[in-house]
């Protein structure tokens, strides 16, 4: 009889299910999480202009308001942006559209890991090249390897996933100019790093960013992310999206979410920023550890103790 997973690709059983087991703790640091969840004025605001939509139709195929919305926010045209069911589904759709047998993907390890992940599900290999030892990027194995492997994909996570460190914004433009290939940068976290690779979109045709609302926004439960890049690429990137991939809850509080971060969510950023770098200061402090500096909402202490003690 003919085993069934026998017609799985054999690089996708090889691999381990991405997956994070769901702790129920008093303080939960694990998915590097906005301590606060979303202010009550942003709640209300979506239950309202939600109460009067019908459920049983379904959005607009464009979630065109919000995209304007996103427009206005990043000073970025709308023929540019791809709105997501989190960033992950728009790395997924980035991925899908470029990778395939022979394709190569160049990330910086450790990172997320996701990216090696779709990858190898696509069929694609993964050229992987490290931090330096003081877990920041190598620009000159990066080059190297840009030059000499000459990657399809390259993806930089900017504050990296799970180091924290960002990558200069000349670093990276050296990186678009000698790249054959499309560069994603993932800001995740950027609202914490004060820093973006939104201004070099204007000189470079290769470069695609990928935000979320999960972090800084503080709405991680309602998986909203989105992508700029130039109308061309967008349009291709398009093309791996499911239809109505986010919901019309997940849209209209994203929506509000924008009109209101000035008022409501960018003083919590600023806290945020401020507890960082206290921790930083008070975990030098203690004999055995080491905290390395950070630009995001997490950072990773060096140490000289057992985990567990």
């Amino acid at each position: 009889m003919h085993d069934p997973l026998e017609s799985i690709k054999p690089q996708v059983r090889g691999l381990r299910r991405y997956s994070l087991r769901y702790e129920t703790v008093r303080v939960k640091l694990n998915q590097n999480e906005n301590p606060w969840d979303i202010p009550i004025e942003i709640r209300n605001e979506t239950l309202r202009r939600l109460q009067h939509r019908a459920w049983s139709r379904y959005p607009e195929f464009e979630p065109s308001t919000l995209i304007e919305r996103l427009s206005e926010f990043n000073g970025w045209a709308a023929d540019g942006i791809l709105v997501g069911n989190g960033s992950n589904e728009l790395i997924q759709a980035l991925l899908m559209v470029t990778v395939g047998e022979g394709k190569r993907v160049l990330i910086n390890e450790p990172t997320f890991s996701l990216y090696r992940q779709i990858t190898t599900v696509l069929g694609g290999e993964i050229i992987s090249v490290p931090l330096s030892s003081q877990l920041a990027y190598d620009m000159k194995a990066i080059k190297a390897a840009t030059e000499l492997q000459k990657p399809d994909v390259t993806i930089i996570c900017s504050p990296n996933n799970p180091t924290g460190c960002t990558i200069l914004q000349t670093d990276l433009a050296e990186i678009l100019e000698i790249s054959r290939g499309l560069v994603a940068v993932d800001e995740a976290y950027f609202e914490f790093a004060g820093e973006t690779a939104l201004e070099l979109l204007k000189q470079h045709q290769n470069l695609v960013v990928l935000r979320t609302f999960s972090k800084a926004l503080g709405m991680a439960a309602l998986r909203v992310g989105y992508l700029l890049t130039s109308p061309a690429l967008a349009r291709e990137i398009s093309k791996a999206l499911l239809p109505y991939n986010l919901n019309l809850f997940s849209r209209t509080a994203a929506e509000v979410a924008l009109e209101m971060y000035e008022a409501r969510l960018k003083t919590l950023v600023q806290i945020i920023l401020g507890e960082r770098e206290r921790l930083c200061e008070e975990l030098g402090r203690i004999p055995g550890l080491e905290p390395v500096r950070s630009q995001a909402n997490f950072m990773i202490v060096r140490s000289a103790v057992e985990p567990r003690r």
